[in-house]
């Protein structure tokens, strides 16, 4: 076996691989003679069979098993001998794979960019708190209080009113027809809640108990239900009842009716979900303070496959008329986009792939693993999302390891920010609500607008 290093271009390291048709040969033949004494070929006796008769029969095969494990051989000596630390997986392309004469092979591989670590001891942080006033839990406990509001029946002879829960029977047609579930018993609808389509609500308003009426209306054009949007339908509705609310008294017994001892203890809790409620703010604008700045740290050349498989993500999601998979299928991610749009998407996905890059660095140095129970931790936290559904999620994971892969990129991702935020210099700032959450939604637009700053400015560290 020959390898040449034929040039370097940037990242990118080419090799031509040389195999001698002799080399192949004997290769051949030593499988051959492996494969004899275990050979069963009708005609002939359990290990006898000539071994002209298993090439003849099996050579093909043979071949192909031995040029695939000389090129694996091939590639790890490229690796060894040349000190390569891939960035991407290798790319072979076999010039010539005839049997009987040299097989020659061109081989190439982006390498992992040389680049310094920022000393994250130096990083200066900002951890936004808010303090949280006893008004800010009383409000919340307000809001407990309206969400576990309880009705009773009028006694009095009265209409229906706005904020009236009415207990009602209604079926509903469309071409006189009844649709899936349009219709119900028995059913408690509070007036001015807005959970039934435009209009319904505002017609059970001023009516009488035991009263039965029709209600004329139309399905919104966008209704989530695409074979009812827009289209006419009449509800006949029959109001059985008409309760109204009872005024929650906030005291020990509201706080037992939740489970807890006594009012105070109802307060405490409260203002420990508020306070973990905030501190997961924080820790998420920590997060996204220590991603720019790292981002504008350091500048280095980056592995050009890797941005490209982040540049076809990033034109996926800003494609503004957004195509099913099928549309897509056979057509460029950036079909479509003008120039700008794509020079925008190139710039968000080397910044993201810098980052990367950056992350994975501080990991190795500091030998930052995700460990399996991690990887399980993040599966149980997926699952709580899907509450009624976590067997089936579960059984998903279970069939596609791809998928819980796809879980330590994240976890990997938090644990190398809690690494920093350990050695960094972090200065708590008290701020207020409204700002802690401000600017909450971050998008392609926000990563574009802080590249394009960090472009503007001189660079901290330069490429080695």
């Amino acid at each position: 076996m020959e390898i040449k290093e034929k040039k370097t271009t940037g990242l990118k390291r080419e090799f031509e691989i040389t195999i001698t048709s002799k080399t192949i040969n004997e290769l051949v033949q030593n499988k051959i003679s492996e494969l004899a004494p275990k050979a069963s070929i009708p005609g002939f006796r359990p290990g006898k069979v000539p071994h002209n008769i298993i090439k003849s029969r099996f050579g093909k095969q043979i071949f192909g098993e031995v040029v695939n494990e000389s090129l694996n051989n091939a590639s790890k000596k490229i690796v060894d001998d040349f000190k390569i630390n891939a960035a991407t997986q290798p790319k072979m392309d076999v010039k010539s794979l005839d049997e009987g004469k040299d097989i020659k092979v061109d081989y190439s591989v982006e390498v992992m960019p040389e680049f310094k670590v920022p000393d994250l001891t130096k990083l200066k942080i900002t951890r936004p708190m808010v303090k949280v006033e006893e008004k800010q839990v009383d409000e919340s406990i307000e809001r407990i209080a309206k969400q576990n509001t309880k009705t009773e029946k009028i006694n009095k002879d009265r209409k229906t009113k706005l904020n009236d829960t009415v207990v009602i029977d209604f079926e509903g047609k469309i071409n006189n027809e009844v649709f899936e579930g349009g219709a119900a018993k028995g059913h408690h609808l509070k007036i001015g809640s807005n959970s039934f389509i435009p209009g319904f609500e505002d017609k059970l308003i001023g009516k009488s108990s035991s009263q039965n009426l029709d209600i004329d209306l139309s399905f919104p054009e966008d209704y989530q239900a695409k074979e009812l949007a827009g289209k006419k339908v009449v509800f006949n509705v029959t109001i059985n009842e008409i309760r109204e609310d009872i005024k929650t008294e906030i005291n020990d017994d509201f706080a037992k009716s939740l489970g807890l001892d006594n009012l105070v203890s109802l307060k405490k809790s409260v203002k420990e979900q508020i306070i973990n409620q905030h501190s997961i703010q924080s820790r998420s604008k920590m997060k996204r303070e220590i991603l720019d700045l790292l981002a504008n740290s350091v500048d280095f050349d980056l592995p050009n496959t890797l941005v490209e498989d982040e540049y076809q993500s990033v034109c996926r999601a800003m494609k503004s008329n957004q195509q099913t998979v099928n549309d897509q299928k056979d057509k460029p991610n950036d079909e479509g986009m003008s120039k700008s749009e794509k020079d925008d998407a190139l710039t968000i996905s080397k910044r993201r792939v810098r980052l990367g890059l950056i992350l994975a660095e501080i990991g190795r140095l500091n030998n930052i693993k995700v460990e399996e129970k991690d990887t399980q931790n993040a599966m149980m936290q997926e699952l709580q999302r899907y509450p009624g559904r976590e067997k089936e999620i579960l059984d998903y994971f279970k069939k596609n390891p791809e998928a819980q892969n796809q879980l330590s990129g994240p976890v990997f991702e938090d644990k190398i920010i809690d690494f920093i935020t350990e050695l960094a210099e972090v200065k708590e700032k008290f701020v207020s609500v409204e700002d802690l959450y401000k600017e909450d939604d971050i998008d392609i637009k926000d990563e574009l607008k802080k590249e394009k700053i960090k472009k503007s400015k001189p660079k901290v560290s330069k490429k080695k």
